[in-house]
């Protein structure tokens, strides 16, 4: 026996307008379609339909994780500070966690993710290697102070997720819990029925070695992403590399340039008539404040983001007008590789040995041509650093990336041992003496989910969602007339009686032409209608995702619908 929903009685207000602040088709229909409300910025509600879908993703995911012999645990939202000081993440954060003091001046967090919580349990919990592997999950809401929370529920500062964190004591062990939750998650999406891609990734404040993205394109990600055409490599715009390739070539001496009032790339290269390529970009940061020169071809951006990861815990900033004072050896907008002093010199992979460069000459209105890396100056460390770009090489068979936006849906991470370090998580191993755990953790954004198949499905009339996570398996329109009202309810309630979940429209006093606009919006996948040949006692049947229609009698629909 399935629940028969009335709409007479459901709280649901549909709107023929998108909400003025919305920019995403998600946002869009999530909102129109009834399913959620704004609070504040980044703070929903999740009314009785989108509560619905919300539910069975997490079912889906619930079912997956249990397959694998994951344990479903649920921890405090609301976690104290000194986890979190522990492992340098109250700090790594900064602006996005949410701090907050109790009555008596204790310092609080709320939870963005709990991998140093995780970790206590366990340790708490478990003692032998006998009691491991072991591999646990939570469904919970989260908390990210976003700078600009956007687009729905898509980036919001509460948010619905699925993490869990495996624990072995072998690299072997976790290898083997990661494949599993690898597996598991393509389970996951395949059900829910997202188109999605798994990229190399970086692993940020999370730590770790081996990190993947699973990503569902579409044009309201905020994520982008290499594909290559040729082969099955794809990866994050921050994890793709670059192989540095030593040039062997004959290069003339260095010669200086008269080059006055060219501070950027763009002037000086229009000034010597050459290409910017042929140029060598020398961005000055501070690496917890101590001045580091990155160096890219000048026709390239230094992507600050990979910097950050590449430097990661180090904090990473630009230099301002303050930091070139007392420094003669730079000179603002000239400088150069070549006699640095007591600089770090970053480059990326492109400016490999051997490559000879115009740059600046560390001398105002002056810059220097055949500069060549390796022999006028040295790279104290590769990093590729450049921001990614259409066309660039595969780093595994070499053909033009091809990029895309995509949402990013779930991250997978070898952590290793960081935090069981940090919390000293050991147990008796086989031979009797204390044996370090290592662990993996595994996120999957559940309210991002929803926003994702929102993104992917939608057409012009609203969201179509799939049958597993529709908040009903069919949408039950009455026309209008209290015949039809009257054979709509009944076929509801033998749907509901096989099994079946149902969505009746009997609101009475609504237009016909209302009605099937909002089936059409709600987005249920079937969607029965009791029109014009209710009293021969057909109804007609539609696909929302194909918009094939065909008239059945009750009882073949009936058939048709619990088979």
């Amino acid at each position: 026996m399935a629940q028969v929903q009335r709409m007479s009685r459901l709280m649901v207000k549909t709107l023929r307008d998108d909400p003025a602040d919305a920019e995403t088709l998600s946002h869009k229909l999530l909102v129109r379609a009834g399913y959620v409300r704004r609070n504040a910025a980044g703070i929903w509600t999740w009314l009785p339909l989108g509560k619905k879908v919300l539910d069975n993703v997490s079912r889906v995911v619930r079912e997956e994780m249990d397959a694998i012999g994951a344990q479903e645990v649920l921890l405090p939202a609301l976690l104290p500070k000194e986890p979190y000081e522990a492992s340098a993440r109250w700090e790594e954060y900064g602006d996005l966690l949410f701090r907050l003091k109790d009555r008596k001046g204790a310092e609080y967090l709320l939870g963005p993710t709990h991998e140093e919580i995780f970790t206590l349990v366990v340790k708490d919990q478990v003692a032998s290697y006998k009691d491991l592997p072991v591999m646990l999950y939570q469904i919970q809401t989260k908390y990210r102070d976003e700078a600009r929370p956007r687009s729905g529920v898509l980036r919001g500062r509460e948010f619905q997720m699925k993490d869990s964190y495996s624990f072995d004591i072998t690299d072997e062990g976790l290898a083997e819990s990661y494949g599993l939750h690898r597996a598991a998650y393509q389970k996951i999406f395949a059900r829910l029925g997202l188109d999605y891609r798994i990229v190399s990734a970086v692993s940020g404040a999370m730590g770790g070695s081996a990190s993947e993205e699973f990503l569902a394109p579409a044009a309201a990600g905020e994520d982008t992403f290499v594909d290559c055409p040729a082969c099955d490599y794809a990866a994050n715009t921050e994890a793709v590399t670059f192989k540095l390739t030593p040039v062997s070539e004959e290069h003339g001496a260095v010669e200086e340039l008269d080059t006055p009032d060219t501070p950027t790339i763009e002037t000086l290269a229009e000034h010597l008539g050459v290409p910017a390529s042929a140029t060598l970009k020398n961005l000055l940061v501070k690496v917890d404040g101590e001045i580091v020169a990155v160096g890219v071809p000048g026709d390239r951006e230094v992507d600050l983001g990979k910097l950050g990861e590449h430097l990661a815990p180090a904090v990473v900033e630009l230099v301002t007008a303050e930091d070139f004072e007392g420094r003669g050896d730079l000179v603002r907008g000239y400088v150069g590789p070549q006699g640095l002093e007591k600089v770090r010199y970053i480059a990326d992979p492109r400016v490999a040995p051997g490559t000879a460069w115009i740059t600046g000459a560390n001398k105002i209105n002056t810059h220097a041509k055949n500069v060549v890396a390796g022999r006028d100056f040295e790279v104290d460390d590769y990093l590729d650093v450049v921001v990614v770009q259409a066309g660039d090489p595969c780093p595994a068979c070499g053909t033009g990336l091809k990029m895309d936006r995509a949402i990013e849906i779930g991250h997978i991470f070898q952590l290793g041992r960081k935090y069981a370090d940090t919390f000293g998580l050991d147990v008796l191993g086989q031979q009797g003496k204390p044996v370090r755990v290592t662990m993996g953790s595994y996120g999957i954004g559940v309210s991002r989910a929803v926003a994702a198949l929102a993104e992917q499905s939608a057409d012009e009339q609203g969201l179509c969602w799939s049958k597993e996570v529709a908040p009903a398996d069919v949408h039950v329109v009455a026309a209008g007339k209290a015949l039809q009202t009257e054979l709509a309810l009944d076929v509801s309630e033998k749907l509901g009686a096989a099994g079946v979940r149902v969505l009746v429209d009997d609101r009475a006093g609504v237009s016909p032409g209302v009605k099937f606009t909002d089936a059409e919006l709600i987005g249920v996948p079937t969607i029965l209608v009791a029109g014009r040949r209710s009293a021969e006692g057909v109804v007609e049947l539609k696909d929302r995702r194909t918009g094939e229609r065909e008239e059945l009698t009750v009882e073949e629909a009936i058939a048709r619908l619990t088979a």
